[in-house]
Parts: structure tokens; C-alpha cells; sequence
């Protein structure tokens, strides 16, 4: 640099006239267009490629590198360039443009070159440097931006997707994975890549970018590649890596949020509805659940979904957050899935799970209350009325009986509500409340209901209020005590050997007030009346009489005698 800084002050003291009277000493050297940035100049030893024009005084060509169309390329300061051009060259940075003055003595002295270069000729070089290393030079890595967190980085043997542009030193553009729309996909270390960018990617974390300056002999060397890649070049890669993972890798699970208590987890054979979105590792959506407003249902391992969402969801808790990170060949494969899912890449889901059961399930009963006096529990054919929320597992509240000004009321067996909500009433005492779980087998199934989505898990919390007796089934009326012997004359209430419907009513309605008898709870007393009239008044003429009248275990029997 002292040398370079002399040649300077040189040129700067000895105006290009005063070569006309006065022989140069050393090369004159006119710095007329210097890069704002230049990370680094010209040393002895090291390797550049420039282009050139050489002219003698009187601006005549002796030799252009512009008009052969190649560089010339060789190191400095070894004797492999005229002393004035080695010299000159000195302390050059890329793109910089100088005029050289090479006196005789520093050029091809007085010998010259036959043809081309008379002897004693001083030389005029106009210089472009293109680029520049040196043997003893390794990789140059900047990291320009780098994502938190960085759980992990790219080792030997990962497969890595990474975009790039690739220029020469000089800025010349001569590949980008970016025009292609396609990431760069290879191995690292196994000699996929040129060297350089096997160690430029060592290390590298998802979304990180760095720019990468690669010799010539980490990258293709002497030949060069094609016509884009000049022999002996220095590269400059701009990466940005989206992903990586590698061939042994398994699923990752990250960030779970576990609801308390947990009484149950997934296993295989289980029917999960989950809420997902699935992303690139550089966050990229490709697919929503939320966008279509409905969960993804499937079977869990047994080969409905992608291997690694099988494995993923094994041991999920109804309510759990969780993401499970999927290496491609436990995803798409090399080969992606449609427009939005590229080859080898690897997938992110971030799932919610809203509920599982199996097929298998009976419904689960859980008593919250139950009061210390308990003598009678519902069963089948009881009348009953109670009160209820309806819920999905996640919360959601569905129906409630709240909302209405009277309670709910049914009777139990009569197939007027869902299995399971049948089930989860049986057995209770009056002032009991009860969370039952119903799985949608017992609900309703595939298809789900008005407001209620396919294959939903419902928790019901059930509170019972009253309770009646039930009467055997196919019956509207029973006795409570023994049937008065003469059943028609104790009917016919005025005596006239015949009953019409009126009477009929009043009869039966103060058997029930006198506590002898009892219509079919929670039905239409009046509609329960009429049928049975109807049904003992046999010739249809409006009035029972004693022939006509019997009672239903009098029916059932003539019915088994008929059949015999």
C-alpha cells in the first residue's frame, strides 16, 4: 500500500503532457471511476479477472479483452503479467475503472512484440476488474437476517429448500431460483452442491438469509459452468432458506397446551374433530379448517390422513393446543399436493382438538348431585320433566331448556329424544344432577343436526325436577287397585244399560281422583280417553254396553286364544 500510495501521488504530481519530454519511472495510474463500497483491494498473490483496453499513445488499439469476449484472469505480483500491469492492477477493487500509463521499461521493454507492440512502447490500459481471491481464501458469510427462535440449524446430511439469486463478484446476474417460482432442493455434504455452498448453508436456520462469496476453487473452478459462469470465478449467493429436515427425522410436537384434568387421550381408532392450519416453515398458509367453518374429522391411525398427522394426534386431549411439525416423507412426499403444498417440503399444523370419542363409547355418566333421599330412579316408560345445557366438548353451548318457560318433559323410552340422552336419564332421582357425555352414535351420527355439527361428541348437563310413575307399555289407563267386580254397572252411572262417551269421561276421571287409577303420564288425558272409548265401543254407535265392554288384559287374551 506505501507503494500504491507513491504511484498516486505520482500521477496526481505529473500531468500525462509532461510524458511527452520526461521518461516515466513507474506507472501512471488514474483512478477516474471507484465503487462507493469496496470491502476489499488488490494484493500481491492474489488471483483477478479484468477486462481491457490496450492503446498505444495516439489512441491506436494494440489488444482489447472486450473484443475476444473473455476476461483475462491470472494472479498478481508472481510475473505472470507485465510488471506495469502488475502494478497497476494493485489495490484495485471490483468495478473500478483506471487508466494505466505503463512507461517501456515496465511494459515490453526494447524487444517489444513482433507485429503488435513496437519496442520501447508506452502502453495505455483502460482497466474494468471484475474479481478478485486468493488461494488461501475460505467462504465469506453474512448473515443479513436471522428469525427467533432458531431451534435448529442445517448439519451434514439435511435436506435443505432454499431460494437464491446468483451473481458474479462484478454484480453480473447469472442464476436465481426465484424466475424458476421453485425452490432449490439437495442434500447438504453429501456432493449435491458445490463446495462453497455445501459450508455456506451449515448452520442456517429456517427464514434466515445470508449472502455467501464463494472462490472459485469452492465452486467451478477452472471451468467455469456454461456460458453464465466464466472460468475461475468468484459467486455471490443470496440465500434464503425456507426449509430443512432430515431423512431420520420423525414428528416434532411443539407449543402444547394441555386443558386440566386430562381424563382421557387419543388412541388409534379414535374419531377426532380438530380445527388446523397448516403452514410452510416459512409460515406460508396452504390450508385452513377455520376458512371453511368446519373441523376435519378422521380416524386416527389407521391411515386416513398423512402418516405424520396420525402420529401426531395419538395422546391429544379433547381442548388441547398443539403443533406438530411433519418431515415430508411422513407428509407429501417428494412429490407435494396440488398448487400449494411444494415437493419435499416441511409441514406445519397448528391444531386445535375439539372432541374425540370411539366408536365403541357408551355414553359416560357423571352424577354431580344426588340427593341423601333417593327411594325411586327413573326407568323406562316414567314420565319425567327436567331441566338441561347442550354443549359441544369445547364449550359451545347448543340448546337449553332455560330457554323456555316451561321445562323439559318426556317420557323415557318413547324414542322421542336421542339414545344417549335416554340413557343419561335413566336411573336419576328427582333433585340429581348429572354431566352426561353422549357420543354421536348415540346422538346424532355422521350427519349432525340443526345446529348440531357431524360426529359431535354432546355434553349434556342434566338436572331432574319431577317424576311419575310410567304404566306398562300399550296401556292408557291402569287400576291401582283391584277392578271393581261388576266394571259395568259401577260405570254405567245412571243405569240405563249403556255408557256414552260423556260418561264414560266422568267415570274414569273420578277413579283417578279417588286414587283407584291413572292415565299415562305427561299424555293428552282428554285424547287418552277418547281412544279407549273408541276402542270398547266396538259396533261404533256411539255407546258402550256390557257386551262391548272389556278390559285390555281380557283383549290380549281372546288375541292369544284366536291365534291358537
Amino acid at each position: 500500500m506505501m507503494f500504491f500510495s507513491l504511484v498516486v501521488s505520482l500521477h496526481f504530481l505529473v500531468p500525462y503532457v509532461a510524458c511527452e519530454s520526461e521518461p516515466l519511472e513507474d506507472v501512471v495510474i488514474d483512478r477516474y471511476d471507484i465503487p462507493k463500497i469496496c470491502p476489499r483491494e488488490v494484493q500481491m498473490g492474489d488471483f483477478v479477472r479484468y477486462h481491457y483496453n490496450g492503446t498505444f499513445k495516439d489512441g491506436q488499439k494494440f489488444d482489447s479483452s472486450y473484443d475476444r469476449g473473455v476476461a483475462v484472469a491470472g494472479f498478481v505480483g508472481v510475473g505472470r503479467l507485465i510488471t506495469g500491469l502488475d502494478r497497476g492492477i494493485l489495490g484495485m477493487c471490483v468495478n473500478e475503472l483506471r487508466k494505466l500509463i505503463v512507461p517501456p521499461h515496465l511494459g515490453y521493454g526494447s524487444i517489444g512484440v513482433p507485429g503488435m507492440i513496437p519496442a520501447d512502447a508506452t502502453l495505455y490500459f483502460d482497466i474494468l476488474l471484475q474479481d478478485i481471491w486468493n488461494k488461501n481464501d475460505e467462504v465469506q458469510i453474512t448473515t443479513l437476517h436471522k428469525s427467533a427462535p432458531c431451534n435448529r440449524t442445517v448439519q451434514d446430511s439435511d435436506f435443505v429448500r432454499y431460494h437464491y439469486n446468483g451473481t458474479l463478484l462484478d454484480g453480473t446476474y447469472f442464476d436465481s431460483s426465484y424466475s424458476r417460482s421453485s425452490t432449490y432442493n439437495a442434500y447438504v455434504g453429501s456432493g449435491w452442491l458445490i463446495k462453497g455452498m455445501d459450508m455456506g448453508l451449515l448452520g442456517m436456520c429456517v427464514g434466515e438469509k445470508r449472502r455467501m462469496i464463494i472462490p472459485p476453487f469452492l465452486a467451478y473452478g477452472e471451468k467455469g459452468y456454461g456460458t453464465v459462469i466464466p472460468a475461475q470465478a468468484s459467486l455471490v449467493f443470496h440465500v434464503l432458506l425456507i426449509d430443512f429436515h432430515n431423512p431420520k427425522d420423525g414428528i416434532t410436537v411443539l407449543n402444547q397446551v394441555v386443558p386440566q384434568p386430562c381424563q382421557r387421550k387419543a388412541v388409534t381408532g379414535d374419531y377426532v374433530r380438530y380445527h388446523y392450519n397448516g403452514t410452510l416453515m416459512d409460515g406460508a398458509l396452504f390450508d385452513s379448517s377455520y376458512s371453511r367453518n368446519t373441523t376435519y374429522n378422521t380416524y386416527i391411525g389407521m391411515g386416513y390422513v398423512i402418516p405424520g398427522m396420525d402420529a401426531g394426534l395419538q395422546g391429544v386431549c379433547v381442548g388441547e393446543w398443539r403443533q406438530i411439525i411433519i418431515p415430508p416423507h411422513l407428509g407429501y412426499g417428494e412429490n407435494g399436493a396440488g398448487n400449494s403444498i411444494p415437493g419435499s417440503a416441511v409441514l406445519v399444523f397448528d391444531v386445535h382438538i375439539v372432541d374425540f370419542h370411539n366408536p365403541k363409547d357408551p355414553v359416560d355418566i357423571e352424577v354431580t348431585y344426588r340427593p341423601e333421599t333417593c327411594n325411586t330412579t327413573s326407568k323406562k316408560g316414567d314420565f319425567i320433566k327436567y331441566h338441561y345445557n347442550c354443549s359441544l366438548m369445547d364449550g359451545t353451548l347448543l340448546f337449553s331448556s332455560h330457554e323456555y318457560e316451561t321445562p323439559q318433559q318426556i317420557t323415557l323410552g318413547t324414542y322421542k329424544i336421542i339414545d344417549g340422552l335416554d340413557t343419561g336419564l335413566a336411573g336419576m332421582c328427582v333433585g340429581e344432577r348429572r354431566t352426561v357425555l353422549v357420543p354421536p352414535h348415540l346422538a346424532h351420527g355422521e350427519s349432525g343436526a340443526s345446529g348440531v355439527p357431524p360426529s359431535a361428541v354432546l355434553k349434556f348437563h342434566l338436572e331432574l325436577l319431577h317424576m311419575e310413575e310410567g304404566i306398562p307399555e300399550g296401556y292408557l289407563f291402569i287400576w291401582l287397585q283391584d277392578t271393581p267386580e261388576n266394571l259395568f254397572e259401577t260405570m254405567d252411572l245412571d243405569k240405563n244399560g249403556e255408557v256414552p262417551q260423556e260418561e264414560f269421561s266422568d267415570f274414569l276421571k273420578a277413579q283417578v281422583s279417588e286414587g283407584k287409577g291413572r292415565f299415562l303420564p305427561g299424555g293428552d288425558r282428554e285424547k287418552s280417553i277418547a281412544d279407549m272409548f273408541v276402542n270398547q265401543d266396538r259396533n261404533k254407535d256411539g255407546k258402550i254396553t256390557a257386551d262391548e265392554l272389556k278390559l285390555k288384559t281380557e283383549e290380549e287374551t281372546e288375541q292369544v286364544h284366536e291365534e291358537l
